[in-house]
């Protein structure tokens, strides 16, 4: 369960000052463009009211805001949370026409927001990116409103060997790909290392309850090539 490869500092922020530029099209070549159905997964699951307030945290280019402003049809101001400034930019690039979209500059584990502010927090595939785990889950359940809903989509653990055995091999690939699209396979090597040593499903859910968040749930797709972890305020 230890994140050694994310506690390296400045690892991370170095792996996606790098990729930023390129990061929805080498999203589209890794996952074969499943990506966004998995995003849509985690919408739907969500299911937001009209009124709903969310806070996306790893936001990168704003894929979760857009589908949940998309899905609500509302006016409402909504939170795009990101430690990159590129990767910021390129969000509000991709986004211009989105006038209630408030992009921030900041980490999981410490968000420039009061308590007690969001109905729905999501963080999609930038969990195992943090420094701490544990720290970004209680931030979270400070940001959300009780009753409050957080919801996690990442990379796990698949149950099935056979499908095991072809992604291990599939994700050697990824470096090579990342070489050839973005220039660099360093930050995809570490992608696929920071993969295989973040925690297992149930691991997660453990740390949720640890962190106050309830009933505490997952889905898993794809065969567990990623699931949706969700856990609630009260």
């Amino acid at each position: 369960m230890q994140q050694y490869l994310q506690n390296k500092k400045g690892l991370v922020q170095s792996v996606f000052d790098k990729v930023y530029d390129k990061y929805d099209l080498m999203n589209d070549f890794i996952s074969l463009g499943v990506h966004r159905v998995w995003k849509k997964n985690l919408i739907n699951m969500m299911n937001p009211s009209f009124n709903s307030t969310l806070i996306d945290v790893a936001c990168g280019t704003g894929d979760i805001g857009k589908l949940f402003l998309e899905s609500t049809k509302s006016d409402n101001l909504i939170s795009c949370i990101d430690p990159n400034k590129g990767m910021i930019a390129k969000g509000k690039e991709k986004l211009k026409n989105y006038k209630n979209i408030k992009w921030v500059i900041a980490p999981a584990e410490k968000i420039p927001v009061q308590k007690n502010c969001f109905d729905f927090y999501t963080i999609s595939f930038g969990l195992r990116n943090t420094k701490n785990i544990n720290k970004a889950l209680a931030e979270a359940h400070r940001v959300l409103k009780p009753g409050g809903r957080f919801l996690c989509l990442e990379f796990s653990k698949i149950l099935n060997s056979n499908l095991d055995f072809f992604y291990k091999n599939y994700s050697k690939l990824i470096p090579l790909v990342g070489g050839l699209v973005v220039g660099e396979k360093e930050p995809y090597e570490y992608l696929v290392k920071s993969i295989e040593n973040f925690v297992n499903q149930e691991e997660l859910i453990a740390l949720m309850e640890q962190n106050d968040f309830k009933k505490c749930t997952y889905r898993n797709l794809s065969g567990g090539i990623v699931s949706i972890h969700s856990g609630w305020k009260y």
